[in-house]
């Protein structure tokens, strides 16, 4: 890992700034045809049985008591995500622990219920808020140097989007389709997960599930994919 990623900063490169709204693509066009069409099968597709499993928790713990048809009630819930609940940042899955503390980060359930609700707001454009002063420590975090590689995430996904790393294509960040169904991790997983993934790679400080710094950064990286689609549950190699 590490010296893919030296591959990468070693050439001489021109440092580029915050991509334009309209250069702003998914993950979804980096991937190839196989992976899209994982990602499109809604039949068997990897990401299908944590749909079911989903929708089987929606009545077992009986989240349709108050929220009735998750079909029509957490249409477009998603896709406001994170956002300010009782004077505190949160993003979707803590929205969704604090109805189900029992289930834990990065647990099959808490996954599976989650991508569940997201899967109502497919197809709808994302449309957060840009709630201050959380908004301005994502996007510090976002361009600030850190770890022992002493990387920022701007470093690979504003200025080298488009290139490989360890033999895929790097992305530009935009988070449309969490929970994912990721091919390397053979499950499903939350972008706190994907975050903690790239830390590890640049040796950087480490966070837990539901850190205020790994929301607030989920917050920018929402904020700036405004008006991109949700795919979620999406399909990631």
């Amino acid at each position: 890992m590490k010296a893919a990623v030296l591959a990468v900063f070693l050439v001489p490169i021109a440092v580029a700034a915050e991509i334009p709204p309209a250069e702003r693509r998914s993950g979804y066009d980096f991937m190839s045809r196989e992976t899209r069409a994982m990602q499109d099968d809604e039949v068997t597709g990897p990401a299908v049985l944590s749909l079911l499993d989903g929708e089987a928790l929606w009545g077992k713990l009986g989240c349709a008591s108050c929220h009735g048809d998750a079909k029509a009630s957490m249409r477009g819930v998603a896709a406001r995500y994170p956002k300010v609940m009782d004077g505190k940042l949160v993003n979707l899955e803590q929205q969704v622990r604090h109805k189900a503390p029992q289930l834990a980060y990065e647990s099959r359930d808490l996954l599976s219920l989650t991508a569940y609700v997201a899967r109502q707001s497919k197809g709808m454009p994302i449309d957060v808020q840009p709630v201050q002063p959380q908004l301005d420590a994502g996007k510090a975090f976002f361009f600030r140097r850190q770890g022992q590689l002493d990387l920022a995430c701007s470093q690979c996904h504003d200025d080298n989007w488009g290139k490989k790393l360890a033999g895929n294509p790097i992305p530009q960040a935009h988070p449309t389709g969490y929970p994912i169904y990721r091919l390397e991790w053979q499950n499903m997983g939350s972008l706190a997960r994907r975050f903690r993934n790239c830390l590890t790679g640049i040796r950087a400080q480490q966070y837990a599930p539901g850190a205020p710094e790994l929301v607030e950064l989920e917050l920018y990286l929402m904020w700036r994919a405004r008006g991109m689609k949700l795919e979620s549950p999406a399909v990631r190699p």
